[in-house]
């Protein structure tokens, strides 16, 4: 049976899925020393948009493996660039893509659009939680009035 088949509780379960600081489950899936990390990472509807968090000496590679798409916000908290959204997902035409890079120190948090998404995420260098910050609940990036909104945008909209 395919994964997009099976429920979110399926999925946690058949990758041995933990819960993750963030919302959602997740597993390491590859360290090779400070090289480089590789996780799945599942996010259910029902949890909501994930926490605002950052990575501040890694670039974060997101990919698309199974279930609705998902979408990242991105931004900066630089009182002066808006919120950028793109959607992680297998809808090429409708300008959705399987892979989403995120740069060193960029903010980001994410939002499936449907029941529950699975994605992988690539850290190099290695991810560590000395370089990890999780914004404060309810926390929103300063964006000068330049938009913050959270709409259904597609990669490459905004």
């Amino acid at each position: 049976m395919a994964a997009n088949t099976r429920s979110a509780q399926d999925v946690i379960a058949a990758l041995n899925l933990s819960p993750h600081p963030e919302k959602g489950y997740f597993i390491e899936t590859h360290r090779d020393g400070t090289n480089g990390t590789a996780i799945y990472y599942l996010l259910e509807k029902d949890a909501g948009r994930s926490h605002w968090h950052k990575v501040t000496n890694a670039t974060e590679i997101w990919h698309h493996y199974a279930g609705a798409p998902l979408r990242l916000g991105l931004a900066w908290d630089d009182g002066a660039t808006p919120v950028r959204h793109v959607v992680l997902g297998q809808d090429l035409w409708r300008g959705e893509r399987p892979q989403v890079v995120v740069q060193v120190g960029e903010w980001q948090c994410a939002t499936t659009l449907g029941d529950w998404t699975l994605v992988g995420c690539t850290v190099s260098p290695s991810f560590s939680m000395d370089h990890f910050v999780m914004a404060d609940e309810g926390w929103e990036p300063n964006t000068g009035g330049t938009g913050n909104d959270d709409d259904d945008a597609r990669a490459g909209s905004k």
